[in-house]
């Protein structure tokens, strides 16, 4: 079992993206489901507020620090090499990093970004949005599991 800051860094790290993969969860479980139930217009707009709230201090904290955070750990587990556990803490890292963090910008942001530039009245938006709405929670069910399974590789790390 691993102590000192490289412990404290562990449980923050299973903490954040334990965060991340519960707010990703709730996307993919329920509020995609409840906006693609609302008329093309409506859920357009919704989801425009939601992706406007999401890049604001509260989230991008816990979705950004994890980043940082998982990095760090990777950092360490890599100077620290095999012989210190170094396994589970890079799986962890490397889920994140990868399956949450770098999906969220090649995969989700850019969608999000396409949607922005639609009024939501439009055909040109309703034509959109049923794809986003698929498009996207594929995307996001891989962030959402790449986040749980860094969490879990994180705990694994403390044992």
């Amino acid at each position: 079992m691993m102590d000192g800051p490289y412990c404290v860094l562990t449980v923050l790290g299973v903490l954040g993206t334990g965060l991340v993969a519960g707010a990703f969860c709730a996307f993919s479980t329920f509020v995609m489901t409840g906006l693609a139930a609302l008329p093309p217009a409506q859920g357009v707009a919704a989801m425009q507020a939601v992706n406007k709230a999401a890049v604001r201090a509260p989230f991008m904290l816990v979705f950004l620090g994890s980043a940082l955070l998982c990095a760090a750990i990777a950092v360490v587990a890599l100077v620290a090499g095999p012989d210190a556990g170094a396994a589970w803490p890079l799986a962890g890292s490397a889920l994140y990093l990868f399956g949450g963090f770098g999906v969220t910008v090649v995969a989700n942001v850019p969608r999000n970004d396409a949607l922005a530039g639609l009024a939501p009245g439009t055909a040109e938006a309703s034509a959109y949005w049923t794809g986003y709405v698929r498009g996207w929670t594929r995307w996001n069910h891989v962030r959402t599991v790449a986040s749980a399974g860094a969490a879990v590789a994180y705990a694994l790390a403390l044992t």
